[in-house]
């Protein structure tokens, strides 16, 4: 499911005109509700709205009687009839600053007024105004501005002014998806006014002046405290969260101040997909037996292998957000112990970890078209000498064998008495004997000068490496990124399941009925299946069934690991798991499709 969730889209209705002329406001990448977005002062200066202006680090005093915002050391102040005035900085010398301005129940200041105040924006087009997150939120309000005269004696005190409406109504709902509570409270007035918002350690206020109000304090059926406090200025509603995430916008029609509240009760369960906050080009589907469908558009996506630091594993989280990604899948099997594949890895055209050449693999292009198949690759060195292909490939080297390594800067090879070349940009870069750390992203040969005489050891020297594939099943020469794992599911909508091709002993535990993960592709898009529990036969079968076309599968059971960022409820990521994996050396990568560097 893709588009705004359905609150946005509400608001966007109900303000009409008004909202054809506002920006949608982001916050450290977080696009805000609509409620935030800037509007247009009569005099045609952009403005936002004082209230929301403590989420970007923004001190505020909401007073339009003695208006006052401060950030990092600077103030901008504003009262009628004296204008703005400057603390902490001088204003350029011919500033015209318009002044602040109500649009409906809030005060508006010109985004000028935070441009002066140093206030970062990340953002600035016509569809999006971005600001990054704020190290903290202030949560007092300001005090008047010391530079104000007070008021003459002669002056007499204002007149009370009537309210603006009565809470009505508060209604109060929660539902539960897996161990996420999401509450929403809705504060329903009978006519228009302002509200400001100050957060604490446990919950929130929201202060509602000239509000009159029944005095009420109730427990919810979360557990949370809700307390309506009237008084002469207004009304107080204190919500008691504890650790929960509120996120608070406004509806008309009746008019309404609504409070949505999101908790992870338990974080030893992963949090679920939310399909309403799927980014765009993300379409979730569930089956029958408990299959699940992650499926991206490729005009909008492209999968690509992301590995850890050698040696190491990482949470799936952690390599979708290092590699600018939207979502993962982990990857090919791999040896707990020491955390290195045992089957082939390939990442931007270079063999990471060799192949087994016997089990099934995926293959993504430049482009991110995906291939399925068995390919047997392997490095072939060529110069002057003629070519050699190299026996095996990685960090461990043995005395009788040529082996390669794409160095990484952290990684020692080779050994006493074996000689290592440094290839970069098809000639020789470096030669040594004994162990040696190869700079990242040189290919280092290591041999024995005795068993391969013909290999030069000159610095300078022709030398290009290239990968033979060794198959016929697909042109696997257009592959960037690769890595094995198996067994192939299903190939052009048929199961195709043969573990004994694939040298897979289905009487161990590889072959039990777990938690199953497949990397395939339905209708045309690159698609992460999970099963929540079966024998690899019984996800083949449900695959097919789905209308899968091509599927094979990736490590499962305790690895299993499908994350959508950002997808989940309250900001939080979405994970098809319902339990937590451990952490893997790599995995499928979802990354935007933009011109330019991958970003690894």
């Amino acid at each position: 499911m893709t588009g705004k969730p359905w609150r946005e889209l509400a608001l966007l209705a109900l303000l009409g005109v008004g909202a054809a002329q506002a920006r949608p406001v982001a916050v450290g990448g977080k696009v805000q509700a609509a409620a935030v977005e800037t509007r247009t002062l009569p005099g045609g200066s952009e403005a936002l709205a004082v209230w929301t202006l403590p989420r970007l680090g923004v001190a505020v005093r909401n007073d339009p009687q003695d208006l006052r915002l401060s950030y990092g050391g600077r103030e901008l102040r504003y009262a009628p009839g004296v204008g703005w005035r400057a603390a902490g900085f001088t204003l350029p010398g011919g500033t015209a600053l318009a002044a602040p301005g109500s649009l409906g129940p809030s005060l508006y200041v010109p985004l000028a007024a935070l441009r002066l105040l140093g206030v970062p924006i990340t953002a600035d087009s016509p569809a999006l105004l971005g600001f990054a997150a704020p190290a903290s939120v202030p949560q007092e309000t300001l005090p008047p501005s010391p530079d104000l005269p007070p008021p003459a004696e002669t002056v007499p005190a204002p007149p009370t002014l009537p309210p603006l409406a009565n809470l009505d109504t508060v209604r109060v709902g929660r539902s539960l998806y897996r161990t996420v509570e999401v509450q929403r409270v809705v504060l329903e007035l009978s006519g228009v006014a302002p509200h400001s918002v100050v957060r604490g350690a446990d919950g929130l206020t929201v202060v509602l002046p000239r509000v009159t109000a029944t005095p009420s304090q109730t427990e919810l059926p979360s557990g949370d405290l809700l307390r309506i406090e009237p008084g002469e200025d207004g009304v107080r509603v204190h919500l008691r969260t504890g650790r929960g995430t509120s996120e608070l916008f406004t509806l008309e029609s009746p008019y309404r101040v609504v409070i949505d509240t999101t908790t992870h009760l338990d974080p030893r369960v992963p949090p679920p997909v939310n399909p309403e906050a799927l980014p765009q080009g993300v379409t979730y589907r569930t089956r029958a037996g408990g299959l699940h469908l992650l499926s991206f558009d490729p005009a909008r996506f492209q999968p690509r292998v992301v590995t850890a630091p050698l040696g190491t594993a990482q949470d799936v989280a952690a390599l979708v957000t290092a590699a600018g990604g939207v979502a993962g899948v982990n990857g090919g099997y791999f040896d707990p112990a020491s955390s290195l594949p045992v089957d082939l890895v390939a990442v931007g055209g270079l063999l990471t970890a060799g192949s087994l050449e016997k089990r099934a693999a995926v293959g993504f292009t430049a482009q991110g078209t995906p291939l399925f198949g068995y390919p047997r690759p392997r490095y072939v060195v060529s110069g002057d000498f003629g070519s050699l292909t190299v026996n095996a490939v990685g960090a461990k080297v043995r005395p009788t064998l040529l082996t390669a390594f794409l160095g990484d800067g952290a990684t020692r090879v080779g050994a006493e008495g074996l000689t290592t070349l440094w290839t970069e940009e098809g000639r020789v870069s470096r030669v040594v004997s004994g162990a040696a750390v190869p700079p990242r992203g040189a290919l280092a040969l290591t041999f024995d000068p005795a068993r391969f005489p013909a290999l030069p050891r000159t610095p300078g020297t022709r030398l290009s490496v290239s990968v033979n594939w060794q198959a016929t099943d697909a042109p696997w020469e257009r592959v960037q990124d690769a890595l094995a794992a198996g067994p192939l599911l299903v190939r052009e909508g048929r199961v195709v399941l043969d573990p004994q091709r694939e040298a897979f002993d289905t009487g161990a535990s590889i072959w039990r009925a777990t938690r199953q993960v497949a990397f395939g592709v339905l209708e045309g898009q690159p698609t992460v299946a999970y099963l929540e529990h079966g024998t690899p036969e019984a996800f083949a079968a449900a695959l097919a069934g789905a209308g899968v076309r091509d599927a094979v599968r990736l490590d499962s059971g305790s690895s299993a690991t499908a994350y959508v960022k950002g997808g989940g409820y309250g900001g939080l990521g979405g994970y098809l798991n319902p339990v937590w994996s451990r952490p893997v050396p790599n995995a499928i990568v979802f990354v935007p499709k933009v011109t330019g560097a991958r970003n690894y």
